[in-house]
């Protein structure tokens, strides 16, 4: 098992095989345009990880989530679509203390 203290790129690796040897579909650093007027920028923003083309997974290793993690979260799920998003944060002791889900209103 892995401790706090490794790169978000270490636990995304990690968790995207874990996620598919259980047989889910796990898109990772999907770009998503980003719309304004008429201008469109292909690549406005890199979402860490989408789960059957449903759930938006951003990945962080923060001493504790802030306002603004939510925020971001949020406006991915807006500019996607999407209803559920789960932050990740793995600069915790117990995994289960550093999840949170946010839920896209819609």
């Amino acid at each position: 098992m892995l401790g706090p203290g490794l790169l978000e790129s270490a636990y995304e690796d990690c968790l995207a095989w874990e996620l598919t040897r259980k047989g889910l579909r796990v898109t990772r650093q999907t770009s998503i345009p980003v719309r304004y007027k008429e201008l469109r920028i292909e690549d406005g923003y890199r979402v860490d990880m989408v789960i059957n083309e449903a759930v938006i997974v951003e990945l962080k290793c923060v001493d504790s989530f802030q306002p603004i993690h939510t925020a971001q979260v949020l406006t991915y799920l807006k500019m996607t679509g999407l209803k559920l998003g789960l932050l990740l944060n793995f600069k915790v002791g117990v995994m289960r203390s550093g999840i949170k889900r946010v839920v896209n209103k819609l």
